[in-house]
């Protein structure tokens, strides 16, 4: 988290219990994210490669992947 710098705008949290819930009522199994951290770039890319040398990712056999998501304005 340090190698982020001023990249990183919330440290975020590990996630805890969770559920979901569809547009039906029912409980459909939550995702399986695991936490969160707020970071900005100029592109996707650019936050894609903040994630260089990332401990989750260093293992090399794909069982640990780091979604990036957009925020967008409401």
């Amino acid at each position: 988290m340090g190698k982020l710098g001023s990249a990183m705008v919330d440290p975020g949290a590990p996630f805890g219990a969770r559920t979901a819930v569809s547009d039906n009522g029912t409980s459909p199994a939550p995702s399986d994210q695991n936490g969160y951290t707020v970071v900005e770039a100029d592109s996707l890319e650019a936050a894609r490669a903040l994630t260089d040398g990332h401990p989750f990712l260093t293992e090399g056999k794909g069982r640990f992947a780091v979604e990036i998501f957009e925020l967008v304005p409401m």
